[in-house]
């Protein structure tokens, strides 16, 4: 299911399809989306600024299995002005997860992600 506002919302749905292009790119094209005033959410921390952020990505990408990546699919995808919105899997690794991102100025200020692996 996707969604995307009537409003004007190309600078999220830009930012947005780099982030999720920047993965199989590396490190340095996720963290380019990212500003100093950056917080990125989780159940166990908050991460505040790029170089807590780089790490997490940096665990992230060195923690995803080869498969991960084609098991990837995003099941929901709603763009609402500044806020992005995604529900995606990639089974068997995580069986859901969600993310949200707050996006302002060509940059995501705030992330949210939340994953449920089973």
């Amino acid at each position: 299911m996707a969604r995307t506002s009537a409003s004007p919302t190309r600078s999220t749905e830009a930012i947005l399809a780099h982030h999720l292009g920047a993965f199989r790119d590396g490190l340095d094209a996720i963290l380019s989306d990212y500003v100093e005033q950056s917080l990125v959410l989780t159940p166990d921390q908050v991460l505040r600024g790029l170089g807590p952020i780089r790490s997490f990505f940096d665990g992230f990408l060195k923690g995803a299995a080869p498969a991960f990546w084609d098991a990837f699919k995003i099941r929901t995808r709603v763009v609402e002005g500044e806020t992005a919105y995604l529900v995606w899997e990639a089974r068997p690794f995580v069986t859901l997860a969600t993310d949200t991102f707050v996006i302002r100025d060509g940059k995501i200020l705030v992330q949210t992600f939340t994953p449920f692996t089973g």
